[in-house]
């Protein structure tokens, strides 16, 4: 009997079924607790009806059943023993529960967004529990009112998050230059997903990079990073949001949908109050300091919060002095985005250079970012087993990026990146050197350190199986050993 002809007999619709199916005989190849997953079932669709809970345990029901009747294989996978975890607790969830764990982490009380796949299930677990801890979601009418809200609520002294994916990313655009010119702390969370316009809604990409670092109007520098793992999309929301506070200014978080819908065990976090923000600050301002007062060797500046007395000052989008007055003058525009950069070069002047996986020096060097981390980890260690000389780094900032890059690749004979967004293959019709375009992380790195890194990457849709970049590093080893470029 076919799973379609097994699902017809309880659904007349068996492509809405076999997913349910199929769960069923799952759990009963690998032995799991069967009512377990019926409560799980009653609560993923919870928001439905009963009928439909109850059509969804039927078809459940019925798979593990067919797997009974049909399957000559049963394992049983016992759970990790107890020494190893070592008496830690471990929580289990996807990237996009993490991230709204990480945004009640922070003490942010306030998510604006709008609908828009692969990002919503964050809004909709925020909507479930951040009013315990006092915060809201705010369902904005549109991916500019969702930024322009959060702008709102972060420049009254409480800095926001909004949470996104790449065509919401285009739209909050014109506003993500306001908070970078207007110096307001914010948190933008951009679930990356295929593109361009509509796109792959539900299928995994990193295309969004070059978007998140150049996408608005003039020089609009702001803090970039992007999670690696589940574990980092709650971790790293705490980050943005002091990165944010402390050099005022829009932190984008990158995320993907291979993060977003997988869902992985990481250690429980133990909570500590530097993670929160701090109280809103409502001392008395000393006025003879303006709301711009940048320090010329960080472009740093103290933040007035309207309520302070004496601290009020109008915000502008538009060039403006150190007092906030619309200026048009050249040196005013100048100093202003001299001092907007000047921020960036003082957070890179605390990072630390990236961990090398593997050595230090060695025929090829491996780059990613965001969730193909553990695919290149796996492909590098089967190539250091047959003996070759790869390793790898993953870089989690990108703007302004990690520093010691260019020292770090100059201690291997080839450099390449593996990323999850379009590049030309090399011997594609009409490519040649001077028409190849390269993935967005290397075009990156290329101008960063001034060196021939070189790429392989894929919009296939789906997360990078460690295989595939084997079978890549075994053919760039080659042509390396052959004298060849590419």
């Amino acid at each position: 009997m076919s799973i379609e002809k097994a699902c017809l007999a309880i659904t007349d619709n068996p492509r809405q079924g076999k997913n349910m199916f199929v769960l069923g005989m799952l759990c009963y190849i690998y032995s799991r607790d069967l009512e377990q997953a019926r409560e799980e079932i009653a609560n993923t669709f919870k928001r439905k009806s009963e009928k439909v809970i109850a059509l969804n345990q039927a078809l459940f029901d019925a798979g593990q059943q067919f797997a009974h009747e049909h399957l000559d294989f049963h394992y049983q996978v016992p759970p990790r023993p107890e020494a190893e975890t070592k008496g830690k607790r471990f929580i289990v969830t996807d990237g996009n529960d993490a991230l709204g764990l990480g945004v009640m982490a922070a003490g942010i009380e306030l998510v604006a967004m709008y609908p828009i796949t692969p990002a919503t299930s964050a809004s909709h677990y925020l909507a479930e529990v951040f009013h315990r801890v006092g915060g809201f979601v705010h369902q904005a009418e549109d991916e500019i009112a969702a930024i322009g809200f959060a702008i709102g609520a972060s420049y009254a002294g409480k800095t926001a998050c909004t949470i996104t994916s790449g065509p919401g990313l285009a739209l909050k655009t014109e506003l993500l230059g306001l908070a970078v010119m207007a110096e307001i702390p914010l948190v933008l969370a951009v679930v990356q997903r295929g593109g361009p316009s509509t796109g792959l809604p539900t299928k995994v990409e990193q295309g969004d990079l070059l978007a998140t670092l150049f996408g608005q109007p003039g020089d609009s520098p702001k803090v970039v990073i992007a999670a690696t793992t589940i574990e980092e999309c709650l971790h790293f929301v705490i980050m943005a949001r002091r990165l944010a506070e402390t050099f005022r200014t829009p932190v984008v978080l990158l995320t993907d949908t291979n993060l977003a819908t997988g869902v992985q065990p990481y250690l429980r976090p133990e909570p500590t109050a530097d993670w929160l923000a701090p109280p809103i600050d409502q001392s008395e301002w000393d006025e003879s300091i303006p709301p711009y007062d940048w320090d010329p060797e960080t472009g740093l500046s103290p933040r007035p919060i309207p309520g302070m007395p004496g601290g009020q000052y109008v915000l502008t989008g538009l060039a403006h002095t150190t007092r906030s007055k619309v200026a048009y003058d050249s040196d005013s525009n100048q100093k202003g985005c001299s001092m907007r950069s000047r921020k960036l070069a003082a957070l890179a002047s605390t990072l630390k250079p990236p961990k090398v996986y593997g050595d230090a020096q060695g025929d090829l060097l491996v780059v990613g970012w965001g969730s193909t981390l553990g695919a290149i980890e796996e492909a590098v260690d089967r190539a250091r087993a047959q003996g070759h000389k790869v390793s790898s780094l993953q870089l989690r900032f990108l703007s302004p990026l990690e520093p010691g890059l260019k020292e770090i690749f100059q201690g291997f004979r080839k450099v390449m990146t593996v990323e999850i967004n379009y590049s030309d293959d090399p011997s594609a019709p009409l490519i040649t050197a001077e028409t190849r375009r390269y993935a967005q992380l290397a075009f990156l790195l290329r101008a960063h350190t001034r060196l021939d890194v070189d790429c392989w990457s894929v919009v296939m849709g789906h997360p990078l199986q460690p295989a595939m970049i084997h079978n890549v590093l075994l053919q760039r080893l080659e042509t390396l050993q052959n004298g060849g470029n590419n």
